[in-house]
Parts: C-alpha cells; structure tokens; sequence
C-alpha cells in the first residue's frame, strides 16, 4: 500500500538528503503513468505520484508515496512543486509530466523546475510545436511532411462559408480544458448545417479561435500508426512502430485499445525527419493516419507525454520509462529498438469496441476470440500488481459520476475565448 503525502508548506522545509536515492516524481495521467511506475518499480527505483485528476497509478505497489496538488492550472503550481520537493527531499529527482496539462505546464516552467529536478519533457520552445494542431501542422509543411487538410475558422460566419468537402471533422486545436469536446477525438459533420451547429457547440466550450476543421481521412483504427521513440536533441535513443488496430469509439477513439508493433519503414523515416527538425528531447508518440486515396502517411499529432499503450515497449524489448529515467539523470542509455508482432489490449475498453464492431457488420465474435490465441500486455492488468486492474472499473464509474455533476450546475455557460498562440 502506499503512503500519503501532505501538501507541501512554506515553512516545512528539510535539507536534501545527499545519500537518498535518486527516485521519479510521476505527474497526472493515467494508464502511461502506471506504466512508468511499475518500469521504475521494478527495477527498485523510488517513485512517488501527484496527481488532482486520475487516481490510478497511485494504487500500484510501485508507487511508494503518493498525494494530490492543486493541479498544472493553478497559479501557484510551479512554487508548489518547488517547495513540495525540498520539503519531501526529492533533489535531482526526475519529473515525469504525463498528462497534456502537466506537460505544457513543466515546459513552460522548465528553467525553474530544472534547478530542483532533471525534467523528462522538453522546454516550451520544443514543446508549443506539438501542443497547438496548428503549430504542428505548420512545421510539418515546412520540413515537407504530408498532414490532413485543415482550416482554422474565426468565427460562425466563417464557418458558413469555407470552402470544403463533406464530411469533415472539428478537433480542439489544444487540450488545456477538460470538457466534452476535448475529450473527444473529433466531431464529424457531414453537410453545412451540422457543421455551424456543430461549431457552435465547440465554440461554447473552448472558444471559438480553438477549433481547426479538417478533412476525414477514410478508415478506423487499422489505419492508424504511431512511431513511438525516446529522443537526445532529435537522435532516437529509442523506439518502435505500432498500428493501433482499433480504438474505442471506433469511429474516433479517444484511445486506443488493441496495439500491434509492426515494421514501417516509410513513416519511421517522416517521424524521424520532424523529431530531428525539432531536436527533440524525450518521449514522445507521433501519429499518422494512412490516406488510401493518395498512398500517404498524414501527420496527425505528436504527444509529447508517455502514451496509453507505453507498457507495449517493454514487451517489445524497450523499456521506454527507465531509459527516459537514465537519460535524465545524465547516463548513457543502451539504444533498442521494439520487435514486430507484439500486442497491448486495454480489455474493457477493447471489448466494447469490438461490440460496436459487431454490431456495424465488420467482425464477428469468433474472429476476436482469435484475438487471445497469442500472448498479449494487459493495460492495466499485471499479476505482479494486481490492484489497478482490479480498481480500473469502479474507478471508471465513479469518475463518470463525478462529471456529470458539474456539468448540470455549468450548464450553458460558455468559457471566454482563449487567444491564438503566437509562433
């Protein structure tokens, strides 16, 4: 079981410990999170866990102190990391950010964190380009990759008028709130109308200069790749390429639920190309969609934060978290790279995906059953540390609960418009 930790307090200050251990201060996130515990854990590396969202790394075995904090929004966020890590002792720790708002909140915060921590993530300068669709697909056309066609409206009227072909989808072009839209992968429209509805509704959560439409590329999750590397100022220390066979909802999956290392030449030359132009630093997931209208690999995002399916890695021969780990505390890490043919299932989530695919006709239950003949990673699941797996369900429901509840008190009250980011 693991400890609690108390918020951290001006005037509780302990000096470092010079002979601690250096552990891991793991961030937010969820199921990359827990992956990054138990990688650390079990090779007796100290991890603790912050988080004011999702509870589940800290309820593995791995994880030998956690606590909560105000969260990565919060004005004083940067101090109280500071002074929560003097006063715990945790100098020379690495800070692992794994959500979306921990990771811009550590990279706009880098210089100062740096002084108390080695920081996993990259500063903002590196960072803003894979947080903001627009920034990313921008760089992606000057070096020369292919993305979907996107537009990045102004306002209800432009909307009306663009210049498109149906269907398309709308996406937030940043993940700083947490609402219905953001959560979700894409919203499709398949004529004018949906479309402004559909924009409007977007715009009442996230402003309306927070949207970019984009067309939709045909197919689902098999269509779907991802290269997914430890970088050393662009140089890949580590990596692998992985189809992310389905997803849940099938039609755009907020994640991924079946994930598959395969061989891919082609788009590991493209990631390659856009993490060497970026001189990146750290883990990071680049994904692409395959256009079987044109034969090309399309950029879609690039996550600069551990991934759902991290733990896919080191089944695959890359222990993605601990060679992060050595690459923070300045070591030299031994380069791998993932073999082919291994498998990572999020079973509850998989499951409903494979019954929404049931019931549109393009599997059947037998064909799924063939799913198990081979040996597969459990997201959650490990027989070493039983306990998420067995809390994932109840965890799920409670926290479904707990956000209809504010959304029945905020209802129809729209956020202010946030202003486009600056190159």
């Amino acid at each position: 079981m693991t400890a609690s930790v108390a918020p951290a307090t001006t005037d509780d200050v302990r000096p470092p410990a010079a002979t601690a251990a250096r552990g891991a201060l793991v961030m937010g996130g969820a199921h990359g999170s827990l992956a990054v515990a138990r990688s650390l854990g079990r090779r007796d590396i100290p991890v603790w866990f912050l988080t004011h969202d999702h509870p589940l790394a800290r309820f593995s075995r791995y994880v030998t102190h956690s606590g909560s904090w105000p969260g990565p929004n919060d004005p004083d966020a940067a101090e109280f990391l500071l002074r929560f890590g003097r006063r715990h002792r945790l100098d020379g720790w690495t800070l692992f950010p794994c959500g979306d708002a921990e990771v811009q909140f550590v990279a706009r915060n880098h210089a100062a964190l740096s002084a108390a921590f080695r920081v996993a993530t990259p500063p903002w300068a590196i960072t803003r380009w894979t947080a903001d669709k627009r920034l990313t697909h921008q760089f992606a056309a000057e070096i020369g990759l292919h993305s979907p066609w996107s537009y990045y409206p102004r306002d209800r009227q432009d909307v009306a008028q663009v210049d498109c072909r149906f269907p398309v989808i709308l996406k937030p072009t940043v993940h700083e709130q947490r609402n219905s839209f953001t959560r979700a992968k894409a919203w499709r429209a398949d004529d004018r109308e949906t479309l402004v509805a559909r924009f409007v509704e977007a715009a009442a959560l996230v402003g309306e200069q927070q949207i970019v439409l984009q067309e939709l590329i045909p197919g689902g999750g098999e269509r779907q790749f991802s290269y997914a590397a430890l970088c050393d100022r662009g140089v890949p220390v580590a990596s692998l390429v992985a189809r992310r066979t389905r997803q849940f909802p099938i039609d755009f999956g907020y994640t991924s639920t079946f994930v598959e290392t395969i061989e891919r030449p082609e788009l590991e030359e493209a990631a390659c190309r856009l993490l060497r132009s970026l001189e990146y630093s750290g883990l990071v997931e680049v994904e692409f969609k395959y256009d079987v209208r044109d034969g090309r690999y399309k950029l879609l995002d690039i996550n600069a934060r551990p991934w759902t399916w991290l733990g896919l890695g080191a089944a695959a021969g890359v222990d993605f978290p601990f060679l992060a780990w050595q690459l923070a505390q300045g070591e030299t890490p031994v380069p791998a790279r993932g073999r082919a043919d291994v498998r990572w299932i999020h079973l509850t989530r998989d499951v409903a995906a494979v019954c929404q695919q049931i019931c549109a006709g393009v599997r059947s239950p037998t064909r799924y059953r063939n799913t198990f003949w081979r040996p597969v990673t459990f997201a959650v699941f490990a027989t070493d540390d039983p306990l998420p797996g067995l809390l994932e369900l109840p965890l799920v429901v409670a926290r479904m609960l707990m956000r209809s509840m504010p959304r029945r008190r905020t209802a129809g009250r729209a956020p202010t418009a946030q202003p486009r980011p600056t190159p």
